[in-house]
């Protein structure tokens, strides 16, 4: 019951697989074979994104390119966890519990190095330095800290109160989301009532629109739902999530860059002690999330494979 999908019939790998095995049905067709190698490799487009800000100009010397490379970092973290949990996910139910915790822990990252980026690059120059923009980054990390522990929390609910659990993860993604994009959403309400000279617009409206699809579709199960069995293999909501996510985090990144280019000398970077303890202190937070919730996993029977 534990590894069974709304809507998804067939597929499944067989539970109590060996590591060898999770690693090699990667590369056989089951229903989680798309969900993750369409993490993996875009992961790697990530890496090769960072290391190439980092051999080039405004690499670590350049102090306005620390949230960048923050960023940067949890853009490469966040697809590589995610493509981790599909892999060994089948090793036994602790296991899938434990994988997915990291998931959800590597993508709350991502919303706070999405925060930093923002506040340091695309924030409306009318709210530079002021109380808000101050008190953007301390709540993001807040932010962070709560929708890591609450998205893991939702686990233990799956299975008496499905419902409640999808909620509560829904719920823990899109809060901070909501949060991070506000100075985005003023700056395109803005632009929406005229007087638009930033070249990064159409980017972010793409993310945006993007953003939006992902959280649909990770909430609505289709098109599996309209169809059970006939998107097992291919076309499945998580499949369609993942790449919506990717190309919306593309789209953002281009985005982030442009403003960066064209507003560098008009915004107030927050230092590099800044960036790192904001990473710091989710890192430490989040890897006591994870250790607390292990530690509260009850064991119970394996399931059969039929």
């Amino acid at each position: 019951q534990g590894y069974q999908e709304q809507g998804i019939l067939f597929g499944y790998r067989p539970p109590r697989s060996s590591a060898t095995d999770c690693l090699l049905s990667a590369f056989q067709m089951t229903n989680e074979t798309l969900n993750i190698w369409t993490h993996f490799l875009p992961a790697w487009y990530f890496v090769w994104t960072l290391v190439g800000r980092l051999r080039g100009p405004g690499g670590p010397e350049d102090p306005q390119a620390w949230p960048l490379l923050a960023y940067l970092l949890t853009c490469c973290i966040y697809p590589l966890a995610s493509s981790c949990a599909h892999t060994f996910s089948t090793m036994s139910s602790r296991a899938r519990h434990i994988c997915y915790f990291f998931d959800y822990a590597a993508l709350s990252m991502y919303s706070l190095g999405s925060a930093l980026a923002y506040s340091a690059y695309v924030f409306p120059l009318e709210w530079v330095g002021t109380t808000f923009h101050h008190c953007y980054v301390p709540v993001a990390v807040l932010n962070t800290i709560v929708s890591t522990s609450l998205s893991c929390y939702s686990r233990f609910l799956e299975l008496e109160r499905p419902l409640l659990s999808k909620a509560s993860r829904t719920l823990a993604f899109v809060y901070p989301y909501v949060f991070d994009s506000i100075p985005l959403f003023v700056r395109l309400y803005h632009c929406a009532r005229g007087g638009c000279p930033d070249g990064s617009i159409l980017l972010h409206c793409s993310h945006t629109c993007w953003a939006f699809l992902t959280c649909f579709i990770f909430a609505t199960h289709l098109p599996e739902r309209w169809a059970p069995g006939t998107f097992d293999y291919i076309g499945h909501s998580h499949q369609v999530f993942h790449i919506c996510g990717i190309l919306g985090t593309h789209f953002q990144m281009e985005a982030i860059l442009l403003d960066m280019a064209e507003r560098q000398s008009q915004v107030l970077l927050p230092s590099c002690l800044q960036t790192l303890c904001s990473l710091g202190v989710c890192v430490a937070t989040s890897l006591a999330v994870i250790g607390i919730c292990s530690a509260s996993l009850r064991p119970g029977p394996e399931p059969l494979h039929r």
